[in-house]
């Protein structure tokens, strides 16, 4: 799938970059962090990088984990799984259910509805089983997903999110997982949006309140255990003068669903209200055209994998600077999508606010043997 940039999770710009950063609304919140996925900054955070219990928004990775399986072909939406008396004993302790039990069968598609809109564990469990054959085993590729995107502040024990000792997550991690799934499966974030869904004759509305309050916001996940508090993880996607623009709040530690969802609404709004995103250059138009040697062109064109936007506060939108570091000298062979430098945005102050890899966007092949013996002098004497 094609991303808006290579690095795309990396989370480089903050407020901090700005002198006169817009004043983030008072939020009711333990933690919290408001992310703009179109550029690829932190707008506002609390607390960000904190480890605490994140309940059901736990089930954001167990669903990414479902999402690769099914990528991978190793399961359809289609597939019907059976129920284990695990998954049924879920049951206890008055969590959140889809109601399943040992004599059903549900299919793949029905278990992430019931998963995704109805946040149930019985569902996750069943999930987990079905991908990886024990719930101990899914966990694992869960973690490893974890590791593998740098999230050093996550450790997964359930595929549920209930309390249990050592399982933790922060602000930021989440956001990182949402975005993951989000970019990487869009074909299965419409499950986010749906408001509610009736399995074996009982209708459960998704916990998510935003849905009915704000046209445009299209997931993704609640959650709620007494340690964690109420959490939502919200994102809306706009139409702006520049294009779409999609944010993804995360709030964390709220009193109420209702808490969770006005202070999540505060915190979108503020984002599309007091910032921009300015696109600095076209999706696959060049950034830079350097000198190209032992080529058959003389020039090479570098861009980025998508068009590159920077948000900033309103109004300093003529306060950017950007800085070309690439490899000298470019030698041919150069093939299309190779590395070869990276373009660098600050703000006026020169605090850094993204960095973008810079590729070729067209191949240079290797010029001929007295081509390349001319350059190969040009150089020397160079």
């Amino acid at each position: 799938m094609k991303k808006l940039f290579s690095f795309v999770l990396a989370f480089a710009g903050t407020v901090s970059a700005w002198a006169q950063a817009p004043q983030a609304p008072e939020l009711a919140a333990r933690n919290y962090i408001l992310m703009d996925l179109t550029s690829n900054q932190v707008l506002a955070e609390r607390e960000a990088d904190v480890a605490t219990d994140p309940a059901s928004l736990t089930k954001l990775m167990t669903a990414y984990v479902v999402f690769t399986a099914l990528r991978e072909k190793k399961l359809t939406l289609e597939q019907t799984l059976p129920v284990s008396k695990r998954a049924w004993d879920e049951r206890k302790g008055d969590p959140s259910l889809m109601f399943i039990d040992t004599t059903m069968t549900p299919k793949v598609d029905e278990l992430l509805r019931g998963m995704i809109i109805q946040s149930g564990n019985d569902a996750s469990v069943a999930l987990a089983e079905g991908v990886s054959g024990s719930v101990e085993t899914f966990v694992d590729r869960m973690n490893r997903q974890a590791q593998a995107w740098g999230l050093k502040n996550t450790s997964f024990k359930n595929v549920t999110g209930m309390t249990e000792p050592g399982h933790r997550t922060s602000a930021r991690d989440i956001a990182v997982v949402a975005a993951h799934v989000i970019r990487d499966f869009p074909e299965y974030y419409p499950y986010y949006s749906v408001r509610s869904y009736t399995y074996n004759k009982i209708k459960q509305d998704n916990r998510n309140l935003l849905l009915g309050r704000d046209g445009t916001v299209d997931g993704m996940k609640t959650g709620y255990t007494d340690a964690a508090g109420y959490c939502l993880v919200a994102s809306a996607q706009r139409d702006m003068p520049n294009g779409k623009r999609r944010l993804l709040s995360v709030v964390m530690g709220t009193s109420s669903r209702e808490a969770r969802a006005s202070e999540s609404q505060k915190l979108l709004n503020w984002g599309y209200q007091a910032w921009d995103a300015v696109r600095l250059f076209e999706d696959g138009k060049p950034i830079a055209t350097p000198e190209v040697w032992k080529g058959t062109q003389r020039e090479a064109k570098l861009g980025a994998v998508g068009a590159v936007y920077v948000t900033l506060p309103k109004g300093e939108g003529d306060k950017l600077q950007t800085k070309v570091e690439r490899t000298d000298p470019l030698v041919a062979p150069l093939t299309k999508g190779q590395r070869v430098g990276t373009l660098k945005v600050s703000s006026a102050s020169g605090a850094p606010l993204a960095e973008v890899p810079l590729v070729v966007l067209e191949p240079v092949e290797q010029a001929g043997i007295f081509g390349r013996a001319w350059d190969a002098l040009r150089l020397w004497i160079k």
